[in-house]
């Protein structure tokens, strides 16, 4: 977690506000917690019901909206799936190496088997459903940190980046928040590394180099394909898309990981700006995205 200000002596403020967030998501939206309200909520066989929490309902919401504008690509019904390809536990206690899987590919429920009644936030679903909010609670978390944290600093702007989803608020820099894109978020910012700069919004990168392991001497990774049920098998090992928040730029990036061939070309005709690297690491810039600046000899 990074928390950046405009305001020096507001930082103590934004960053206890962010805190509070994230706290919060990992308590209603973890499924690597027994005690999480999701796990709670999915606990034991046959049809779930129950009236969640504000929040749960929003990050429940928050999938639904996202399978609904990439046509199922991005879908919340891919816990089993996920657990199925090896990811049962929390990713720092994921053995980088194992013995073999046996997994067939079979589509995933689909989001339409789970019901939310936002005025009175019941929740329905059906049985042999699990939920996974794994590709978009984080980025909800993000842009809901930066809220917080601008609502208690009371001015200046402020930068939230979560594992690199990146959402800002506020007043920013009079040139913008630089960003350094990377596969892997925990990379070092470096002199040469590709920078964008933004005012407003979100950037999100969704990427299958940095959370994968191998079973049988097979590369397996955490993005799942709805149509198979197995790892996205697509061109693209990383995608960054900026949009107006954090959420819909990971939406985004991680349905276009999905997509595969035909990602470029809609994220394009969605007017997103995106970066999409290859299994080579040859990239495609869409959208607006800048061209990397030359550095001076």
């Amino acid at each position: 977690m990074h928390v950046v200000v405009t305001e020096p002596d507001t930082l103590g403020d934004a960053t206890a506000a962010v805190e509070a967030v994230v706290r919060a998501i990992d308590e209603a939206c973890s499924r690597f917690r027994d005690d999480s309200e999701l796990s709670r909520l999915q606990a034991g066989e046959g049809r779930h019901e129950s009236i969640v929490s504000p929040l749960l309902a929003e990050a429940l919401s928050t999938a639904l909206r996202a399978a609904e504008v990439t046509d199922g690509a991005v879908d919340p019904t891919v816990g089993e799936a996920v657990r199925n390809a090896g990811y049962t536990v929390d990713f720092a206690a994921v053995p980088a190496d194992g013995a073999p899987l046996v997994l067939a590919v079979s589509p995933v429920p689909g989001w339409r088997r789970i019901h939310l009644y936002p005025a009175t936030r019941r929740v329905e679903i059906d049985p042999g459903v699990e939920v996974d909010l794994g590709a978009t609670a984080k980025a909800l978390a993000a842009d809901l940190a930066a809220a917080a944290a601008l609502q208690a600093m009371h001015r200046g702007g402020v930068l939230v980046s979560l594992g690199g989803d990146v959402s800002v608020a506020g007043e920013p820099p009079e040139e913008g928040w630089h960003i350094q894109i990377a596969e892997d978020s925990r990379a070092e910012i470096t002199p040469d590394g590709e920078t964008i700069a933004i005012r407003a919004g979100g950037v999100a990168t969704s990427s299958t180099t940095v959370r994968r392991w191998r079973r049988g001497g097979i590369e397996l990774h955490h993005i799942i394909d709805p149509a198979t049920g197995l790892p996205a098998a697509g061109p693209w090992r990383t995608v960054s898309v900026v949009a107006g928040s954090c959420v819909d730029a990971n939406i985004a990036a991680t349905a276009a990981i999905v997509r595969g061939a035909s990602a470029a070309a809609w994220l394009d005709s969605a007017g997103l700006p995106a970066r999409l690297v290859d299994r080579s690491g040859a990239m495609t810039r869409v959208g607006g995205w800048p061209a990397p600046v030359a550095q001076a000899s």
